[in-house]
């Protein structure tokens, strides 16, 4: 959180929270009531203010409001940075350890890190293709298809290399991924939690 943020926050420290207004889509663009939110100052302000809380409600802290973010599938973005030696968030932070690798119905590709789930951005999956082994060796495309029909929750038969280290593959059905990697796709109030009506200028 920026500085100024904080102290916000600790001056009014009971704001209501938003719902309903904020988003993120799955080419880590941020949402005003469904609309693309351009503007580069804003977009940099939510970058460096995004956080989760401990029910696994992302929120973009707004001075002392938080208004909480719907996610159309995960709460990060993953792309690669300097020819794919590095990843970053759509936030900009960098990923320095992955937890764990996933597979979903579609062939997208989801990994825990130190900052939450995160998508493989499509333009990145080239990244992902060379980076899968089974039994250290390339796979087979014919061995990505068998992976794809498992049922959620299956350990596959590929591996993916990532910072060094070889992550067994999980298939993984994207309406089974908020629980298995704790976060609320569609935030809502919980019992007793003021809520506001309109965002803060």
């Amino acid at each position: 959180m920026q500085d100024w943020v904080v102290r916000a926050m600790q001056r009014w420290p009971n704001v209501p929270a938003l719902f309903g207004w904020l988003g993120l889509d799955r080419r880590g663009r941020w949402l005003v009531k469904g609309e693309v939110i351009t503007h580069a100052r804003i977009v940099n302000a939510i970058n460096q203010n995004y956080a989760v809380d401990a029910h696994g409600r992302w929120y973009f802290q707004n001075g002392p409001q938080r208004g909480y973010i719907e996610l159309e599938y995960l709460p990060l973005l993953l792309r690669t940075v300097n020819s794919g030696g590095e990843l970053v968030t759509h936030t900009g932070l960098s990923v320095k350890r992955v937890l764990a690798a996933y597979l979903d119905e579609e062939g997208s590709v989801l990994l825990q890190t130190e900052h939450g789930a995160g998508e493989m951005a499509h333009a990145d999956l080239d990244w992902v293709v060379q980076r899968l082994t089974v039994e250290n060796r390339a796979m087979r495309e014919d061995e990505l298809v068998g992976a794809l029909v498992l049922p959620s929750g299956a350990t596959t038969e590929l591996s993916l290399e990532v910072f060094g280290v070889q992550l067994p593959v999980v298939r993984l059905d994207a309406a089974e991924a908020p629980a298995k990697l704790q976060f609320v796709r569609q935030p809502g109030p919980r019992e007793g939690e003021a809520v506001s009506t309109r965002a803060m200028d």
